[in-house]
């Protein structure tokens, strides 16, 4: 029965999706078909037009926006080029094709659609997503990186040609890639009780040789650094649907708490999607106060590093928590950095037998 309203889920999904593009090409005929240049109306991404909800716990824009029109003859490009990317999106949408964002940019040319450069075709189809309000990952685009899963969960793929095929995520000692195929698969079953997210491939292998997803239950998410969408919004779903609670491991510097806190509450490049964010997930360290606690080895915070403390401190998803605001400020204070293999000091296993369980029960 699970199972059946998975599949239902996903099709009412993909008809959503082919629906909203045909209505924004509509649109576009209709005008014409009324004699007036086509405009195309769209939430503004500037700067003071995102907020943070603190209900949401995300960045959201606001109610200002901005037009492209036909008659203006600066326009005139970047409208045709958002029309393309509807039409090229359509397409990989209903023949279930899958792309990158760097294929998006060379099939332009077998259009005769030019592009300046890849972040230009990247801004496009970000465009897209505000019209329609759907992600790249609804139209079937992808960025290169990969993120990767291990742990005992098994999946069933719904993609052509593999559609009933289920793997258990256990299958491959290097874990699985979260590509397409898995993003868009229904999860058949877990025995697993919890999501442990991992900044670092080399954690992540070592947890996977420590067997942590069988000492702690869980689902072990190596996010590559900063986790692509893909990946979070998989994190997301391994919460919601499964009821799995999630906990972030970062290397003990800024850049670390802000890929935790990117999971956790999105990011204002993304503020026009929702479903990005796992609110509830906890941020477990390496902490700060970690630094200090366990006497590990550091390199000194340099110009940059706190420069972005300084900027993480003023940042409404920060702002208000004072364990976050705490760690800023030791930050601060001791000036250095960790990173997660610095508990390799007390023995290859230390941080699974005694850091990963006390971090674990104290971020509960």
């Amino acid at each position: 029965m699970e199972q059946k309203k998975t599949k239902t889920r996903i099709l009412e999904r993909k008809n959503e999706v082919i629906s909203g593009l045909k209505s924004f090409g509509t649109k576009l005929y209709d005008q014409l078909d009324q004699g007036v240049f086509p405009t195309i109306n769209m939430p503004s991404r500037s700067t003071e037009n995102i907020n943070y909800d603190p209900v949401l716990r995300q960045f959201i824009l606001g109610d200002k926006s901005v037009s492209r029109s036909a008659r203006n003859i600066r326009h005139v490009k970047p409208f045709t080029q958002l029309a393309w990317a509807a039409m090229f999106s359509n397409e990989l949408t209903t023949q279930r094709k899958t792309s990158t964002l760097r294929d998006v940019y060379y099939s332009a040319q077998a259009y005769e659609m030019t592009f300046t450069d890849q972040q230009e075709s990247n801004n496009i189809i970000t465009d897209l997503e505000t019209v329609t309000g759907y992600s790249r990952e609804d139209f079937n685009i992808f960025p290169e990186e990969r993120s990767a899963v291990f742990g005992d969960l098994t999946i069933e793929y719904t993609v052509p040609g593999y559609e009933g095929r289920t793997m258990n995520l256990t299958s491959h000692p290097d874990g699985v890639l979260i590509g397409p195929a898995l993003t868009s698969s229904e999860f058949a079953g877990t025995s697993a009780d919890k999501v442990i997210a991992i900044e670092k491939g080399g954690l992540f292998t070592r947890f996977i040789e420590e067997n942590v997803h069988r000492k702690h239950n869980a689902l072990l998410v190596m996010t590559g650094g900063q986790a692509p969408r893909q990946t979070r919004q998989f994190i997301r779903r391994l919460h919601d649907e499964l009821n799995l609670p999630v906990y972030i491991l970062t290397d003990g510097d800024p850049w670390g708490m802000h890929i935790a806190m990117v999971i956790i509450a999105g990011s204002a490049n993304a503020a026009h999607l929702r479903e990005l964010n796992t609110p509830d997930a906890k941020w477990s360290g390496v902490w700060a106060t970690d630094i200090v606690n366990y006497k590990l080895p550091t390199d000194p915070l340099d110009e940059v590093d706190i420069k972005r403390l300084y900027e993480l401190q003023k940042d409404p998803r920060y702002k208000d928590d004072p364990l976050w605001q705490r760690e800023i400020k030791t930050f601060l204070k001791i000036k250095r950095k960790a990173e997660q293999e610095a508990f390799s000091r007390y023995g290859l296993t230390y941080i699974v037998d005694e850091y990963l369980p006390t971090k674990l029960e104290e971020t509960k």
